[in-house]
């Protein structure tokens, strides 16, 4: 890079405000001013080189502050983060500073060649990248001790000096935004390309997934429908059926790796470079030297972690699980009470009392999940895990093991214990059913009820205020402030995950699960997108390549899929009278009949490619440029050693 950090002016005519500050009321006026000199100071002193300008109100109030950026520092931060944008001739490449004119729609006065989000991103980035230099504590607050190379955001912000630091909402652009996405019902897709410009594509590619596995779900639903209306009591006629889902499973979920790495591409995080993983902020230990960058980091030992992990948690979440099948055998205590009192009185009461104990089971179990959530985030923190890489695998490994148990146990034992196939139907269509009105109502209509309840109340405030700064700013930090942290897209997946369990399980049992899940999965793409634009402070963005974690988790689910319903098409009366004299026989076939879905499965994911073939050609194309470039810049390294 031709420029340094040193020659870079802070000042700005026109500030824009990109994020919010909010101070702890009566913090120290000495931490506020170490803490804001931090933000201004040069890079080469250690600072973050931005703008901050306080919010003042008419009372006087200085806690909330404005961060933005110059335009130049904006493009110089992108080249720390790695940011890819598209070429001039087309070409994905990483944003450098110094070939800024080869890259499309760029110019040094168009201010828009970062999208709003990029630029949030960025300054996020360059604020948990401010690090203590000599302080051995946070001025003003000798409690809150600081060393060497210590963040000095995440010590704020445990330490109770800061409340909260969030991106600004654009107005404009999310009223555009709330328009073409749900403000009219219509058919056709999101506009994935403006939600990531303005979420980023964590965010984005939650929605593009939600809607791929919408539109994968129409086949199965649509062949369900008839399976359904003709050959209910006929579990034989379902042998077909739930080999096309076995072969659907597989089919769509490899289809979708494929288009997501369309998109990434076009988006540029498919060729961004991992960096190198920092500790994580809640990450404690005696300090020390890491070994790998040479700087003073907390040192935590992995003995002490593993003794952690394998003596208090693992026995904590098998005790959840024993809870969880004990509340389970509960629940079939009160549909065999409410069995007898139906067969007693024969009436429509009656009737209608046989659906009480699944629905009370299927609230249970979602407030069973919600509570031990909160138990597994204290768990895996406790557990103390240098990279957050690391803390997240350990935390979605233990609310998967719990969800699936607690969500699937009951299913397992009504179709393998006892082969009530009836009642599986009817467990398996309400716990479907009410699972998904509950998570509509906790997750969108409830947040957003509150939330309209507070913007009246907040408006009318504002309305009595007079303030020397732009009132529309004041009223919208003040609104924005006070809405909910939206905590990312782990909920989400996990909603989508339990409902792929639910649809391909036990899809020969209740081929219309899909059918469910489909109209579920319109209404939540209303639900989310209104929750994202109305409910919720906007969240950084997050660049991403593809969905993580969970495309394992979809898949090992897949996997359990075809297990389950080859067992139940091995029940089947039609299959049994093949093997009349021998149960063995039945056995050993169901098995060889597992073991071929399941080969031809691992097959098709082998055979369909991750990256469609145009695109392994560019990614190949740029790796064979980056070494050609590093061939001639070794070569012109040595011809200048030479010539010296």
């Amino acid at each position: 890079m031709a420029e340094s950090w040193s020659f870079l002016d802070t000042f700005e005519h026109n500030f824009r405000p990109l994020v919010v500050i909010e101070f702890a009321k009566g913090t120290k006026e000495e931490t506020i001013d170490w803490f804001t000199k931090r933000i201004v100071d040069k890079k080469a002193n250690g600072g973050a080189q931005l703008l901050v300008k306080p919010l003042v109100t008419e009372n006087g109030n200085e806690n909330i502050y404005l961060v933005g950026a110059s335009h130049l520092r904006l493009l110089l931060g992108a080249e720390t983060v790695g940011l890819v944008k598209e070429c001039n001739d087309n070409s994905m490449r990483t944003f450098t500073y110094s070939s800024r004119k080869t890259f499309k729609d760029f110019a040094d006065d168009n201010h828009n060649f970062l999208t709003m989000a990029e630029g949030q991103y960025i300054i996020k980035h360059e604020l948990e990248n401010l690090r203590a230099k000599d302080e051995k504590m946070i001025p003003g607050y000798p409690q809150a001790k600081l060393y060497p190379g210590k963040s000095i955001v995440r010590r704020l912000l445990t330490s109770g000096v800061l409340v909260q630091i969030f991106p600004l909402h654009d107005r404009e652009e999310l009223k555009k935004l709330r328009h073409s996405w749900y403000g009219r019902v219509k058919v056709g897709y999101q506009p994935l390309d403006e939600i990531r410009c303005y979420f980023g594509e964590t965010v984005a590619l939650y929605f593009g997934f939600l809607e791929y596995f919408t539109f994968a779900l129409i086949p199965m639903a649509v062949i369900g429908i008839p399976y359904y209306v003709f050959a209910w009591e006929d579990y034989d006629k379902y042998v077909m059926f739930a080999t096309f889902n076995l072969l659907w499973s597989t089919v769509i979920l490899e289809v979708w790796k494929r288009i997501c790495s369309v998109v990434t591409y076009r988006w540029g995080t498919l060729l961004m470079k991992r960096q190198f993983e920092e500790p994580r902020p809640g990450f404690h230990g005696v300090l020390g030297i890491n070994p790998v960058t040479g700087r003073e980091e907390p040192v935590y030992s992995s003995i002490k972690r593993q003794i952690r992990i394998y003596l208090v948690s693992l026995p904590f979440v098998c005790l959840c699980l024993y809870f969880s099948l004990y509340v389970m055998m509960i629940y079939f205590d009160l549909e065999q009470w409410a069995l007898d009192y139906h067969e007693e009185n024969e009436s429509n009461f009656s009737s209608l009392m046989l659906f009480v104990p699944s629905i009370i089971y299927a609230v249970v179990i979602e407030i069973m999940n919600r509570i031990y959530r909160y138990a597994a985030e204290f768990l895996t923190s406790w557990e103390n895990h240098r990279l957050e890489s690391s803390y997240q695998n350990h935390l979605v490994l233990k609310v998967l093991v719990f969800n699936f148990l607690n969500c699937f146990a009951s299913l397992f034992y009504i179709a393998f214990v006892l082969f009530d196939m009836k009642l599986l139907r009817q467990s398996l269509a309400t716990l479907l059913i009410t699972s998904q009105i509950l998570n509509q109502f906790a997750e969108s209509l409830l947040p957003y009820w509150l939330q309209k309840r507070h913007k009246k109340r907040m408006k009318k405030r504002m309305c009595s205020l007079k303030t020397d700064a732009d009132l529309s700013l004041v009223e919208q930090i003040n609104l924005e402030k006070e809405m909910g942290t939206y905590f990312g897209t782990f909920d989400d997946y996990l909603e989508l995950f339990l409902q792929f369990g639910y649809v391909s399980l036990f899809s020969c049992v209740y081929p219309l699960a899909a059918v469910f899940a489909v109209l579920n999965n319109i209404t939540e793409i209303y639900c989310d997108a209104l929750k994202m634009c109305r409910v919720y402070k906007r969240p950084f963005a997050e660049p991403t390549a593809n969905i993580g974690v969970w495309q394992l988790a979809f898949e090992t689910m897949s996997v359990i899929a075809v297990v389950t319903n080859c067992i139940l098409i091995g029940m089947s009366p039609q299959v049994n009278a093949l093997f009349p004299d021998s149960k063995m026989d039945l056995i050993l076939t169901v098995a060889l009949v597992e073991h071929l879905l399941l080969a031809i499965k691992f097959i098709m994911a082998f055979v369909i490619p991750d990256k469609p073939r145009d695109i392994q050609i560019k990614l190949a194309k740029l790796e064979f440029e980056s070494l050609e470039a590093l061939k001639q810049q070794v070569r012109a390294t040595d011809m200048y050693n030479s010539e010296k």
